[in-house]
């Protein structure tokens, strides 16, 4: 892969990053809730608390898709760390799916009568499936990987 496409597809990583972050930010301000509420009320909100802390193990899984590309940048696509950084990416996508189920369904059990969940429950559906999508890819790709790395190492012994 040519240096240019790998510096590239890191800058969209770090791209998404920050649009990530960008949004965790300025998305309670917005919320229908947050008008007639303080700085602090809204960021101390549980929902909003829980939904930074779930977006801890989405950034892991950024960060260890940089770390990829670094290596297929250095062509040590065939690595044990390559390895290890899709097996993170795919527990990452569990975790991410997991606790987006779980927000899903509090946010259904917790509403508010005269509110209707419909909309962010579409939302969790799309994210989850993208997270299972994702955790589905890392784990095909883990495995092939792992078998390449498996052949070099009995190559790289018989020569």
């Amino acid at each position: 892969m040519k240096k240019i496409s790998i510096v590239f597809l890191q800058t969209v990583i770090v791209l998404i990053g920050i649009v990530a972050l960008a949004v965790l930010i300025r998305f309670p301000l917005t919320e229908g809730r947050a008008k007639d509420l303080d700085l602090f009320s809204i960021y101390a909100d549980p929902l909003i608390l829980y939904g930074y802390l779930s977006s801890i193990a989405f950034f892991v899984a950024l960060y260890n898709a940089f770390r990829l590309l670094g290596y297929v940048g250095q062509n040590k696509v065939f690595s044990l760390p390559s390895v290890k950084a899709l097996k993170n990416i795919k527990y990452c996508a569990i975790v991410t799916g997991i606790l987006i189920v779980i927000a899903g369904i509090y946010v259904n059990m917790t509403h508010h009568k005269d509110d209707d969940p419909a909309g962010f429950t579409a939302i969790c559906f799309v994210a989850c499936f993208a997270s299972v999508v994702v955790a589905t890819a890392a784990a095909i790709f883990e495995k092939i990987l792992q078998n390449a790395v498996d052949m070099k190492s009995e190559n790289d012994l018989t020569i």
